[in-house]
């Protein structure tokens, strides 16, 4: 039987571990961020894979934008990726495919994979170089104009919703 003594030391050990992975975290984000914009935003217009005409400073007057830099190679990518999609019809997405192959192959595998976001293809890297992106993922808050999150590896859903909700 777990007494309330023990139920407690777990809770603290709990919190403390989860406090130092979260510190760990914000660190490692920190410094893959430091050569990315953090204020203003370079210049982002242009066609998506679909055909739709995107233009994150403009969108991001709107509402939150979430510009999401990945790549079909990268396997970190296969576990954001559904989290992406899951955000896309309710939020405005904006992902940017690196080196990833020619359109028709990048296409195959958005539909492969049945993702339905917004899909720029960034064939040379001159996009994700432009934004200072040296990691996949890298995901970026733009509101306004201004960058107001980044963060780069594994996240959550919850935690992409949340950078949202409070951009």
């Amino acid at each position: 039987m777990i007494t309330k003594t023990k139920l407690l030391q777990y809770a603290k050990s709990t919190l403390k571990f989860m406090i130092i992975i979260t510190l760990f975290s914000l660190a490692i984000d920190y410094w893959r961020s430091r050569d990315m914009p953090t204020e203003t935003i370079p210049p982002l217009a242009i066609t998506t894979l679909k055909g739709d005409w995107v233009d994150i400073e403009k969108m991001s007057h709107d509402g939150p934008v979430l510009i999401y830099f990945w790549a079909t190679w990268c396997p970190v990518c296969e576990l954001v990726s559904p989290s992406i999609d899951w955000l896309s019809p309710e939020s405005q997405v904006v992902s940017v495919a690196i080196t990833s192959g020619e359109n028709q192959r990048l296409r195959q595998y958005m539909n492969h994979k049945a993702y339905d976001f917004h899909v720029i293809n960034d064939e040379k890297g001159s996009i994700s170089r432009q934004w200072g992106v040296t990691v996949t993922p890298s995901i970026f808050i733009v509101k306004d104009g201004e960058v107001s999150s980044i963060t780069t590896g594994v996240t959550t859903p919850m935690g992409l919703w949340l950078r949202l909700f409070f951009a």
